[in-house]
């Protein structure tokens, strides 16, 4: 049975149920040695892997989980989502080998898409205006904890209990998280409001909105500045460890890397509206390049291991660039869309999942236990996003019209 809840309740639900795409990246990450360790490293396949098929999973999820929230309600489809994310994370906790972990990783991925879809759809169902903004605010701030707070509490956790231990408290979580859907949060999508999952119209509207140059140059730019945080998120414990002999205090030189995203998206929020958000982004891909430029000379200058605080200073300043991007980016990819925004939310966020994805894989292979191919990711993206993100701008804005 459901019950009413209040606004406090809802948002509170919405936020962990959103949160839980960040914690099953973040709260693994000081275990990723252990996991090596304890199931063996087999090229091509290595650790790495348990982060990056994770998004590639995502990416598989987004693109189905989308419209199925339209035509079967939000709730359901969220836990169906939850479901799937259930079973991956049953299949990595009792693994016996790294391809295992890793299917339940991808598992995991595709079930997660749930929550992120059809929460964000959700809030679209029930706030406009200054009250969705209202309700984003509230979301934002978990945003910025809990990448700060996630490994740390992990390391707790993957000390008393080991590796597995983390998936017992992700399936745990999801069950919780599912029971108090379930009982307490009414669908938000009238059944006259739905829309029916046709493949081939499906298929109609999606190859328009691939076919508008200015959607797809933005996906691929969004693709390739996730790409590089993503690099960043499946190398950095080896990298600390290997390059600068930092285990145990990792969590925290995490979390004050990851500052720099939440300052940023604060700041991004206020000056947005002043600049424009194709300045705003034009000055975080100049931002990204210069710090992973800066990053690679100094990484050169001293056999791939610079002083740490230089490597925090520059680090810092990449993911200031990357908070400034992430939400202009997507602002300025939906702005075309119209009438098909549903579906062209689901295309933007999986084709930059899977191009960051590629991205991350093909960088992460050339990983040699330096900061030279952490940096030369940052540039290379910075770069290469730029490009592609002016001549978007120069395309036509026009918006795109749906077939029914």
């Amino acid at each position: 049975m459901t019950f009413p809840t209040s606004f406090r309740e809802r948002i509170v639900l919405y936020a962990l149920l959103t949160s839980l795409t960040s914690i099953s990246i973040d709260a693994l990450l000081p275990g990723l040695r252990q996991i090596g360790a304890d199931l063996g490293v087999r090229p091509p396949l290595s650790t790495q892997h348990v982060i990056s098929l994770f998004i590639l999973g995502m990416a598989f999820g987004e693109l189905l989980l989308g419209p199925l929230s339209d035509a079967m309600g939000r709730k359901k489809a969220l836990v169906l989502g939850l479901g799937v994310y259930a079973v991956g994370t049953v299949v990595a906790l009792v693994a016996g080998s790294l391809e295992m972990v890793i299917l339940g990783r991808f598992l995991q991925g595709v079930g997660v898409s749930g929550p992120k879809i059809a929460t964000r759809a959700m809030i679209r169902d029930q706030f406009e205006g200054d009250a969705m903004a209202r309700v984003m605010s509230f979301m934002f701030t978990l945003f910025i904890l809990v990448p700060m707070l996630a490994p740390t509490l992990a390391q707790g956790i993957i000390a008393v209990g080991g590796w597995r231990s983390v998936f017992a408290v992700y399936l745990a979580a999801a069950g919780l998280l599912g029971l108090w859907l379930v009982m307490r949060q009414p669908e938000t999508l009238a059944t006259d409001k739905r829309i029916p999952f046709r493949p081939r119209l499906l298929v109609s509207n999606g190859r328009r909105i691939l076919s508008n140059r200015r959607v797809t140059l933005l996906i691929l730019a969004t693709g390739l500045v996730f790409g590089a945080q993503l690099l960043y998120l499946s190398t950095a414990a080896d990298l600390f460890f290997d390059a600068y002999g930092i285990g145990q205090t990792f969590p925290l030189y995490f979390a004050t890397l990851a500052t720099g995203i939440g300052l940023a998206s604060f700041l991004n929020a206020k000056l947005v509206q002043r600049f424009g958000s194709e300045a705003m982004a034009r000055y975080g891909f100049l931002g990204l390049a210069a710090a992973g430029f800066a990053m690679l000379a100094v990484s050169a200058s001293w056999a791939g291991r610079p002083p740490l605080t230089v490597l925090m200073v520059l680090g810092f300043a990449a993911f200031f660039a990357i908070g400034v991007l992430f939400g202009n980016l997507n602002a300025m990819a939906m702005r075309s869309l119209g009438q098909v925004a549903g579906l062209g939310a689901s295309l933007i966020a999986s084709g930059s999942s899977l191009i960051a994805t590629l991205f991350a894989v093909a960088m992460g292979a050339f990983y040699d236990g330096t900061t030279l191919n952490l940096s030369a990711g940052f540039f290379i993206a910075g770069i290469s996003a730029l490009v592609l993100a002016e001549l978007a701008v120069r395309a036509d804005a026009a918006p795109v019209e749906a077939v029914r």
